[in-house]
């Protein structure tokens, strides 16, 4: 098993990783500020459900396949710029009419968390970094190395949650205020967009 040791430094090092800008952590403060602090949170939990999967490749081998075919990798990146591109849209056409504070339309629980799966699955380069980084904590001599990997892939989850949660509640707290009023929600909706039409230009000029 990881020593306690090392496991205190990836946890430290994940969290610093977490609060530096990047695609999820950006898309869950656009995300938040637009909808509010329960949908950012149901984006994270998504997110979060995301890296399993990212965690479970690492311990089996399969992320190499992101590292070593430019098909799979190119494939993916695509679908996730498209998707990003999907979100841009629906938050430029969101209404930005009074409705109690509400602002854009009210998707379900399972729409917001579905949504932030897919936004972690397709991206490619979280499976190329667990794979590079993860595996700098590992020492064979301890024991199994997927359990090891399995037990990172837990502390990195667990340091996203925490941070990623707090941005929801910032933001959401912050949109709260400003879709109070229809031109500042409306304002709000056209920042989401640009944000999200960023993130899929970034990801769609990625290189592996």
């Amino acid at each position: 098993m990881v020593s306690a040791e090392s496991s205190l430094a990836f946890f430290a090092a994940s969290a610093l990783l977490a609060v530096a800008p990047g695609p999820d952590n950006l898309f869950v403060l656009a995300q938040s500020a637009m909808s509010g602090r329960k949908a950012g949170l149901l984006v994270v939990l998504g997110l979060s459900t995301g890296l399993l999967f990212h965690t479970a490749a690492v311990a089996l081998g399969l992320a190499a396949l992101f590292a070593t075919s430019v098909v799979a990798f190119t494939l993916v990146k695509w679908a996730g710029a498209a998707y990003l591109c999907w979100l841009a849209w629906q938050a430029f056409r969101a209404p930005a009419g009074d409705r109690g504070g509400q602002g854009a339309p009210q998707r379900s629980s399972g729409q917001l968390y579905r949504r932030g799966i897919v936004m972690n699955l397709t991206n490619p380069k979280v499976s190329i970094f667990f794979l590079a980084f993860l595996p700098q904590f590992v020492d064979p001599a301890r024991g199994g190395v997927g359990l090891q990997v399995a037990w990172l892939g837990f502390l990195f989850i667990v340091s996203t949650l925490l941070v990623f949660g707090a941005i929801a509640l910032f933001a959401g707290s912050a949109g709260d205020l400003l879709r109070r009023s229809p031109r500042a929600q409306k304002a709000l909706n056209w920042i989401a967009g640009g944000v999200f039409v960023a993130l899929a230009a970034r990801l769609a000029t990625a290189e592996r």
